[in-house]
């Protein structure tokens, strides 16, 4: 069947559209549409009435299409005018550019550009991305705060863990709908006679003699009601003997959750005196230097490897002296390494009894008594104390404990210059992967114009990353 409206669009050589009309009808299928010379003059400008975000732009006309255009966009619209105008196979269906115009317009636009058959002119019609842009930085924020919420949950799963495993007491955590053990650490888990492995997901009560499940829970509960001072009294399976389990009902996720600590005499911690001589012994063989001062700083007491950097024969010939005068800097390093916001690894120089000055990587500990214990490391043949030079400054992540640890060996303006570079350089490089190189977007983000952005890549030599 025909009709008129199937005519219209049969038509060979396409619908007719009187020309009155086709300017309102290119204007309202775009955001904007520019008719280019083969130049690059504009001729005419029009912008969808639609779309207000686009300010007045009518003083392009005349002009150069490039004042326009942000330096990265350049030689994207002057290879597309080339293959629209000598009908190119191999040309891109779409080109997506930055425009700028003063301070009133900076964002991007994506381009279809279309021969007109009438004296190179080509029609560039665009379609505004700044909403995309908008989306895709909220994108990039949402995936930020979704791995700091990661991070934030590793951390605290770290120290559970550490916790669990670092405390004396025996402790389960018992999940009290079900009556199995979530969690265990390890004195818990000697004292039930198995292991962290093979203890986790069985039932409680099966730990103990003559004990149903849900009344050994419901007691466990009751007693945690009570309070922590009244325990409830239970006997281990296998003669293990009568056990006090004193416990704790908490929410957790809205499970309810025991935390149950077991008590025994013979569960009581030792005091420690064996592991305490082994540390000592170990210390004492170390190949790094070990010095214990008093509160005053005098030397009570250093080990082999100490005697061997300084040249001393025995300990006697250091004891009862000054620490600070073994150091280059003597009272100024000493003041460094024994205040309490100190840096994690101080590096510095020891002088030996010969005059000559080694390079050291010094850890500070304090001791119960008020005194302070000094590990130092040889860093003459590793990487502890670089040379200076600006190259060296360079640290992998720019972490505050490297720039700390080269203060006095290079100077304070060499090591801010420095650091102030590779941190730039990476947040540049961060927000241009995170933007998919989309530099309005990265711009935004870093809270910097876009010259001051296209600005900081070529002195970082970033802007030969690919534009696609």
């Amino acid at each position: 069947m025909n009709t008129r409206e199937s005519d219209f669009w049969n038509e060979r050589s396409g619908p007719r559209i009187a020309p009155e009309f086709f300017g309102d009808i290119v204007a309202t299928a775009a955001d904007m549409a520019l008719v280019v010379a083969e130049s690059g003059r504009i001729i005419s400008v029009t912008t969808n009435p639609l779309n207000s975000g686009l300010g007045r732009i009518e003083h392009w006309e005349g002009r150069d299409v490039r004042e326009f255009l942000a330096p990265d966009s350049v030689q994207k619209v002057e290879n597309q005018l080339v293959a629209v105008l000598r009908n190119l196979a191999n040309r891109p269906d779409a080109i997506e550019v930055n425009h700028q115009d003063g301070a009133y317009w900076d964002f991007p636009v994506r381009y279809t550009l279309h021969p007109t058959g009438r004296d190179g002119r080509v029609l560039m019609l665009g379609r505004d991305m700044r909403p995309l842009a908008e989306l895709q930085q909220r994108l990039v924020k949402a995936q930020l705060a979704l791995e700091k919420d990661y991070e934030n949950q590793r951390q605290h799963e770290t120290r559970y863990r550490v916790l669990m495993a670092q405390v004396a007491d025996a402790v389960v955590m018992v999940d009290a709908g079900t009556g199995r053990i979530t969690d265990i650490n390890p004195p818990a888990a000697r004292a039930l006679n198995g292991t962290t492995q093979s203890l986790v997901g069985t039932a409680f009560t099966q730990c103990f003699e003559g004990r149903r499940r849900a009344e050994f829970i419901d007691a466990l509960s009751a007693a945690s009601s009570r309070g922590a001072a009244i325990p409830e009294k239970a006997t281990l399976r296998d003669g293990g003997g009568a056990v006090s389990i004193r416990a704790h009902l908490f929410r957790n996720g809205g499970e309810r959750t025991l935390l149950c600590r077991i008590e025994a005499p013979e569960l009581a911690p030792s005091n420690g005196d064996e592991t305490a001589e082994q540390a000592v012994a170990v210390l004492a063989a170390t190949q790094d230097g070990l010095v214990c001062t008093s509160r005053t700083g005098a030397i009570e007491q250093v080990n082999d490897a100490f005697l061997a950097m300084v040249g001393a024969g025995t300990p006697s010939q250091v004891e009862d002296r000054d620490f600070a005068d073994f150091l280059v800097r003597g009272t100024i390093d000493m003041k460094v390494l024994t205040d309490r916001d100190r840096p994690r690894i101080f590096a510095t120089r020891l002088r030996a009894e010969s005059g000559m000055d080694l390079p050291v990587e010094i850890t500070v500990a304090d001791l119960p008594d008020g005194g302070h214990g000094f590990l130092l490391r040889d860093a003459a043949g590793g990487s502890g104390l670089r040379a200076n030079s600006n190259e060296a400054l360079l640290p992998d992540s720019g972490s505050q404990t490297q720039a700390t640890g080269l203060v006095g060996s290079v100077p304070l303006r060499d090591i801010v210059a420095s650091m102030t570079d590779v941190i730039e350089k990476q947040c540049i490089e961060a927000a241009i992967d995170l933007t998919n190189n989309n530099r309005v977007a990265a711009a935004e983000m870093l809270g910097l114009s876009r010259q001051s952005l296209y600005v900081k890549l070529r002195k970082y030599d970033l802007l030969t990353r690919d534009d696609g």
